[in-house]
């Protein structure tokens, strides 16, 4: 047996015991050691965070150890952390009166959960180097058992298909590697499609057609994350909820996670914008309103809201929070997050600056995990507030936002403008394009749209 069998539960009983070490040849990937990853698993949450990914429940040769890390991954999707010891009690009861987990599995892993509590923690950065390999090792073994029945009926695609699914896992763990000479023809034949039209952007559209035309993606990048900056009161809510609109409205799935406007707020914001209402004359229009938000329902794509208290959401709530989506068939292709300088770490440091940091670099590795455009917002420093225009070095706190985001844009607005209707959105920053420009644009905050037109740029 390579692995136990396992759908719900903790699939068939415990394999029989090894033999004695002088009977049997020890190999790198013995029960030793997958009782280290289970115990790892169990217990400890940064590493099951790191490779929950990777780890199946079939993977395991003890019915017990695959069952407490099947319990372990879907708690860690659910919750975004793994269960304490003592919750497993709990769970383990829940599962056997759900009829997931029969009596004697039950009791299996009860055992294996003595076992793992006693167990050393040492050595993971071993396991977590030796992962990828096992998790491989495992998954070829049973695409081997799994391809004799349709080595029978000779479904050879099948078995090619198998095989290769297996022996690709863990596959990209070292990074996916780049052949810049041989692939001169492939971008060659991109950029003549491009300049053909045949290939459409890669960016989500941020709903201004100018704006798309000056963005180096077309759109707001996958894989990429940027930045409205501005000062209290700027207006970053208001250009979340708009770009996050026009995103839905030209057909693409939208997770909008708010910290600090309660979800319900944000959608009387996008009523007053979707259907032209003065927002203070929503409750005058109320059939208007909904009539045209329900035309445009019908092109539109997933426009989700979740809202969380400020200083409580972590970036792996967000992980979780898109893996249990994409479990349901829900893809996003934009993330906004309104916003990131009130989000908690993952594990908090006791300097803030580490912090924000530890933030802002997992935001961006969430955007290239996911394929997302991560949009969010941080605020000025009082000299930024002040100026004409803030720049770069007028971000609050933490300097190290510029150096993770994609793109920065600064939010400016005197009160003449103001008075008029108008403001300026500065390229505080930029990976991949040039950056020190204005775009003046005109404004409708009264029915909550961020942009009704692009006046110049400069």
């Amino acid at each position: 047996m390579v692995g136990t069998s396992f759908t719900g539960g903790a699939g068939s009983p415990a394999a029989e015991p090894a033999a004695e070490a002088h009977e049997v040849p020890k190999f790198e990937f013995d029960e030793e050691f997958q009782t280290r990853i289970a115990t790892l698993a169990v217990r400890d949450g940064e590493f099951m965070r790191r490779a929950s990914h990777l780890l199946k429940p079939e993977y395991f040769e003890n019915a017990g150890q695959a069952a407490l890390v099947n319990i372990t991954l879907r708690y860690l999707s659910k919750y975004g952390q793994i269960p304490s010891l003592p919750a497993f009690a709990m769970l383990l009861k829940d599962a056997r009166d759900s009829k997931a987990l029969r009596e004697a599995e039950v009791r299996e892993c009860a055992a294996q959960l003595r076992v793992i509590k006693d167990a050393s923690l040492a050595d993971r950065e071993y396991v977590e180097d030796k992962l990828s390999q096992w998790c491989r090792n495992q998954a070829v073994s049973q695409a081997i058992l799994d391809s004799v029945s349709l080595l029978e009926r000779q479904e050879f695609g099948k078995i090619e298909k198998l095989i290769k699914t297996a022996v690709d896992v863990g596959i990209s763990e070292d990074g996916e590697e780049y052949d810049f000479f041989a692939k001169i023809e492939e971008r060659t034949d991109e950029r003549l499609d491009k300049a053909a039209g045949k290939m459409p952007p890669t960016g989500v559209t941020t709903g201004v057609l100018k704006m798309d035309e000056i963005l180096y993606h077309k759109g707001w990048g996958k894989k990429e994350l940027t930045s409205i900056m501005g000062g209290a009161k700027a207006g970053k809510t208001t250009a979340l909820i708009n770009f996050a609109k026009n995103a839905s409205l030209a057909g693409k799935n939208v997770l909008y996670v708010t910290l600090e406007v309660a979800a319900r707020i944000i959608a009387e914001r996008l009523d007053a914008s979707v259907s032209d209402n003065l927002i203070k004359e929503l409750g005058k229009n109320i059939h208007d309103v909904r009539t045209k938000i329900e035309a445009l329902q019908k092109r539109a794509g997933k426009l989700l809201l979740r809202e969380y208290p400020s200083g409580t959401f972590t970036p792996n709530m967000l992980r979780a929070l898109l893996e249990r989506y994409k479990s349901q068939g829900i893809v996003f292709d934009l993330v906004v997050v309104d916003y990131a300088d009130i989000m908690a770490p993952n594990f908090r440091f006791n300097d803030p600056i580490e912090n924000s940091k530890s933030v802002y670099v997992d935001l961006r590795a969430i955007a290239f995990e996911f394929n997302v455009a991560m949009l969010t917002a941080t605020q000025t420093n009082r000299e930024g507030y002040k100026s004409t225009v803030a720049k770069a070095e007028h971000v609050a706190e933490d300097f190290n936002k510029v150096r993770t985001v994609d793109l920065m844009i600064s939010i400016n607005v005197t009160e003449e403008e103001r008075a008029k209707g108008e403001a300026r959105l500065y390229f505080a920053a930029s990976r991949n394009q040039e950056s020190g420009f204005t775009i003046f644009i005109k404004q409708d905050l009264a029915k909550m749209k961020f942009i009704e037109s692009i006046l110049r740029v400069e």
